[in-house]
């Protein structure tokens, strides 16, 4: 008996590491599935794993379609598509975790020891200033406390600073001192001289930074966005960097990617951008979840990450 149709849909210079990579986790599951990347008999395709990035937007004539299995942890482009009638499964990757677990480590202690004053002092003078803080007396701030923001709570934690972090839901996650609803994201705000963002985009997060927001931060604040790029409001964001409520912002995302030449994060001696690259889907470690979830299709249990489309993710 043949075994199920799988489509990829995603970025066509990957097409070759994610063939390998994937009949290699479906076999070691026991899976015989046939992997294309172009049909032309879609009713017969039984899961679309899928990226944005492949131009595919109508799933009508995949009738015979059991689920969708994103390679990007946001679904914002898909989840409203009104041809997609059948489950909807997003990237949960460990080394898309660990990843953005790196990535804001990393940036979080450039901002604590103050690096770029050495960094960029490239030909002197000598200036002494202060030792920083030791990370136990720095807080921080993680709005998001999904599958990325846990994974870097967790690595912060593990470094000793005292972490506040809030979510749409309460979350109860060791070491973490959890919030929700209003007065909870003040409550993070105010506390945090390091502010990451990893919230999923949806209407109620959009433009969650905001002038409002920012204001209730610590004064000279640093702001990290490796999540969403509509989650702050870049004017609201460039106002408070001009009037030194906040003393630097990492972004990775922004509204128009790429970012375009003339945009004003380019030029701003307060900003850092970085090219979308904290939350970079690998091969090897997604395909272990695709595999596992085409599995479960084929044994009818329950699809692992799937989306809440009333939610948003």
């Amino acid at each position: 008996m043949a075994g199920p149709l799988v489509l990829y849909a995603g970025d066509a210079a990957e097409w070759p590491v994610y063939r390998a990579a994937l009949n290699d986790a479906l076999e070691a599951r026991g899976v015989r599935a046939r992997l294309v990347n172009r049909t032309e008999a879609p009713e017969k395709v039984d899961y679309i794993v899928y990226a944005p990035s492949s131009g595919l937007s109508d799933f009508t004539p995949f009738t015979g379609l059991k689920a969708v299995l994103s390679l990007w942890a946001g679904v914002e482009k898909i989840q409203n598509n009104p041809t997609l009638q059948v489950p909807l499964a997003r990237m949960v990757d460990p080394g898309m975790s660990a990843g953005m677990a790196e990535y804001v480590l990393g940036h979080v202690m450039r901002h604590h020891l103050g690096m770029d004053a050495d960094i960029l002092n490239r030909t002197g003078p000598w200036r002494n200033r202060p030792a920083p803080p030791l990370a136990k007396d720095r807080p921080v701030g993680i709005l998001g406390l999904g599958a990325l923001g846990s994974a870097a709570a967790e690595r912060l934690v593990a470094q000793g600073f005292p972490i506040s972090g809030w979510a749409r839901t309460q979350k109860d996650l060791p070491g973490i001192a959890c919030h929700s609803g209003a007065d909870g994201l003040q409550d993070v705000l105010s506390r945090a001289q390091i502010l990451v963002l990893l919230l999923p985009l949806t209407g109620e997060t959009e433009n969650i930074l905001n002038a409002e927001t920012l204001a209730m931060l610590p004064r000279g604040a640093v702001v990290i966005n490796p999540g969403r790029g509509p989650l702050i409001d870049d004017e609201a964001l460039l106002d408070a960097l001009d009037s030194g409520q906040l003393s630097h912002a990492t972004l990775d995302v922004f509204r128009t990617e790429p970012l375009p030449d003339d945009h004003p994060f380019w030029a701003h001696p307060r900003v850092t951008v970085t090219p979308h690259i904290a939350p970079e889907t690998r091969p090897q470690t997604a395909a272990e979840t695709i595999a596992e979830n085409i599995r479960r299709g084929e044994a009818g249990e329950p699809f692992l990450h799937l989306v809440d489309r009333q939610r948003g993710y």
